[in-house]
This record gives structure tokens, C-alpha cells and sequence, in this order.
């Protein structure tokens, strides 16, 4: 089942009521007359939820349904830029058995599974260069073949530098950075709601999202997530792209927003197979469990085409 995103950007009262998430929204003074209107939505078919406005008011109860289903709950800061992300701690029954598996992981196997992933990562951003049109795809093709266990010699950073040279022009003077120029914000933005949608997926699979199989970082809660998503990050580029081209201009408009919350409905294509990009993380997710357990020797990751 496809799990909607749900994003609040203006101020509002949510709580829940028999099985629902219900949504007030109070009159310019922030109150609520009797005779307002209330909107209620499934929380069994919520997967992320944005609070994107410093006036929304949750209750607890809502929080607690939520994150019981699975949900993802996304909180941003006065400059309407993610800030934080709540998940369930308890998403699988098999979740200490799952845990042990991940924690016990050897070294070889963590490098094994980190040189797929930069593999894949890196052959889904020369298939946007391709689709753009900019720069020469089969130099990163050629780096995707050539990655050792562990990628000992940086191909995902010698990747990076040429991806992002070209991939709004070469003449484009674009640099990647958070805090950088324009269309860095889009970036931040779409990245931080695949981010969630990929911890909500690990979670769900009863795995460990701050345990990475590369990044190590005592500070990061989703070291996991953040390994996992990088050959879906293509996804959210291609995207941008779309978006940039379109001058909207360089705030992150409300439109734009409307744009980005579609990342996880985005169509990919996984072991043959089309299905929306929320439901390939959890076929990702789950292999990547298999492969803790010596099931399986190699992550689902998507390919783009």
C-alpha cells in the first residue's frame, strides 16, 4: 500500500479521533469557533508527516498513533528548513533478532555492501547526466566499474565532483553545499523527505537507523538511512532539475513543496520490476536484512534508467 505524505505549512490543531488524524484550522486569531470545520484523514495510510508552520499544535495521543503506524514525522525550524524527524522504535516484531544480526555484521561484509551501494549510486547519477544531457555519462560509468570493497580509492567522491560539475551545466557555477546558493535549498529539502521515507523503511524492517555500513558519525541518529539513500538521491536531482528549469525562482514556494512531497509516489524500477520509490526502500530495506542474516549477498537497489 502506497502511504501518503502529508505537509502542514500553515497554523492548525491536529489530534486524532478513532483511527484518524483530524485537522482544524483556526481563524486568523488562532481561535477556533464552534462552528468550524474539521478534516480527518486514516492514520493507517500516513507514511510522513511534515510540520512545516511554528503554530501548529499536536497532541501527544496523535504523535503516539503515528509513529504506532509507522509514520515518519518531519519537524521544521522558523526558516521552514527540516530540522528533526521522529520515528517508531519499535517497527518489527523480529526487531532484537534483527538488531543483533546488524550489530554483529563483519567488516568485510559492511565494505562488500558499501561498494553496491556507491556502484549503484553512481550508475543511477550517470543515467541523470544522460537524461540531461550534460557532461559525458560514461566517465561515471566507468568509475561504477571500477569500485573496490569499501571503495578504497574515493570513486564516490571523484564521482561527486564531476556529477556536480555538470549536472546543471558545466557553465552553471553550481557548487554542492548546504548552505550553498540556489538550487542547494531544493536539494536539502527533497533530500531531507527521502531521508525520512528511508528510516521509515529501515525501521519498518526492524533494523537500526543510526548503525551505518560507512557513515560513522556519534552525532547522527540515521547513519543507516543516510548509507541507503545515496543511489536514491538520483531520483530527487533528476527532479530539481525538472524544477530549476522551470525558474520558479529560488525560494522553496509552495508549489515547489507540492513537487517535492511527490518524491516518494516517484516511479523506480527494482530487480525488473516498477513500483513507487516508497515501496522499493522497504524491497531494500529488506534485502539489505537478508544480507545481515548471510541470506543474501547483495542489496535491491533501483536502477535508473
Amino acid at each position: 500500500m502506497i502511504k501518503r505524505t502529508l505537509y502542514f505549512g500553515n497554523p492548525a490543531y491536529l489530534k486524532t479521533q478513532n483511527e484518524q488524524l483530524v485537522v482544524t484550522i483556526p481563524d486568523k486569531n488562532n481561535n477556533l469557533p464552534e462552528n468550524t470545520r474539521s478534516t480527518t484523514i486514516p492514520i493507517e495510510d500516513i507514511g510522513v508527516v511534515i510540520l512545516d508552520n511554528q503554530q501548529i499544535t499536536i497532541s501527544q495521543a496523535l504523535l503516539a498513533k503515528l509513529l504506532e503506524n509507522n509514520a515518519a514525522i518531519i519537524t521544521c525550524d522558523n526558516t521552514h528548513h527540516p530540522t528533526g524527524m521522529m520515528l517508531n522504535l519499535n517497527g518489527n516484531t523480529l526487531q532484537a533478532e534483527r538488531f543483533s544480526s546488524q550489530i554483529n555484521s563483519s567488516l568485510p561484509l559492511k565494505k562488500q555492501l558499501w561498494a553496491q551501494t556507491v556502484e549503484q549510486k553512481i550508475a543511477n547519477q550517470a543515467a541523470v547526466l544522460k537524461k540531461q544531457g550534460n557532461g559525458d555519462h560514461t566517465v561515471l560509468l566507468s568509475f561504477s566499474k571500477q569500485i573496490k570493497s569499501g571503495d578504497p580509492d574515493n570513486f564516490e567522491g571523484r564521482a561527486a565532483a564531476y556529477y556536480w560539475q555538470h549536472l546543471f551545466g558545466k557553465n552553471s557555477g553550481f557548487l554542492r553545499h548546504r548552505e550553498g546558493k540556489y538550487p542547494n535549498n531544493l536539494l536539502n529539502y527533497g533530500y531531507a523527505i527521502l531521508r525520512a521515507s528511508v528510516a521509515r523503511a529501515l525501521t519498518g524492517s526492524g533494523l537500526l537507523p543510526s548503525l551505518g555500513i560507512h557513515h560513522r558519525n556519534k552525532y547522527n541518529a540515521y547513519c543507516l538511512a543516510d548509507d541507503i539513500m545515496e543511489p536514491y538521491r538520483p531520483y530527487v536531482d533528476e527532479m530539481i532539475c525538472k524544477i530549476a528549469q522551470n525558474n520558479y525562482g529560488e525560494e522553496i514556494s509552495k508549489e515547489i513543496k507540492t513537487q517535492l512531497l511527490l518524491i516518494p509516489v516517484i516511479d523506480v524500477e527494482i530487480n525488473g520490476e516498477k513500483s513507487p520509490l516508497s515501496v522499493a526502500l522497504s524491497r531494500t530495506s529488506a534485502s539489505l536484512v537478508k544480507c545481515y542474516e548471510g541470506t543474501l549477498r547483495k542489496i535491491s537497489y533501483p536502477v535508473l534508467i
